[in-house]
């Protein structure tokens, strides 16, 4: 399984996505450009130890990843999308593409060829959307439980 977060901004997010990733054993990809440097400190303590046993890989853009995993389904996460996460038949190599915060995957992501479908989490109305680590969280769980947890302890 994949994890791409689009052009994300805050170190947190993505540290918190790398000790998730570590947990789950999917790939968390980042497409650049990135609103922090991978050495900064909020990055490594949001990740805590987990940064060694997590696999992640930076591309120049969202091209070179579409480019990396040419067989894989796209399924881009947007609170615009009326098919739900839950609905989704998964698979182990699907791609799990969420957006920057605060603006989610602009409309040229969501309408490129490759993005497969656009689902959403659902929320009570009114709100804009969720914290992207926790959204990339419950959508992996969610993908992985599906899966049958495969390499879970």
């Amino acid at each position: 399984m994949h994890v791409a977060f689009f052009e994300p901004r805050i170190p947190g997010n993505t540290g918190n996505a790398i000790r998730m990733c570590a947990g789950t054993g999917a790939t968390l990809h980042l497409v650049e450009p990135l609103g922090f440097e991978l050495s900064e400190a909020r990055l490594r303590r949001a990740g805590l130890d987990y940064h060694d046993l997590a696999h992640v890989v930076v591309h120049p853009d969202l091209d070179a990843l579409l480019t990396a995993l040419p067989t894989s389904r796209v399924l881009a996460f947007t609170t615009q999308a009326t098919r739900r996460y839950t609905d989704v038949d998964w698979r182990d190599d699907d791609v799990l593409l969420f957006g920057p915060e605060p603006t989610g995957l602009p409309p040229t992501v969501l309408a490129h060829p490759r993005v497969t479908d656009c689902v959403r989490i659902p929320m009570q109305p009114g709100r804009r959307s969720m914290n992207l680590s926790n959204a990339a969280a419950v959508a992996t769980y969610e993908a992985w439980r599906t899966l049958g947890f495969p390499g879970g302890a």
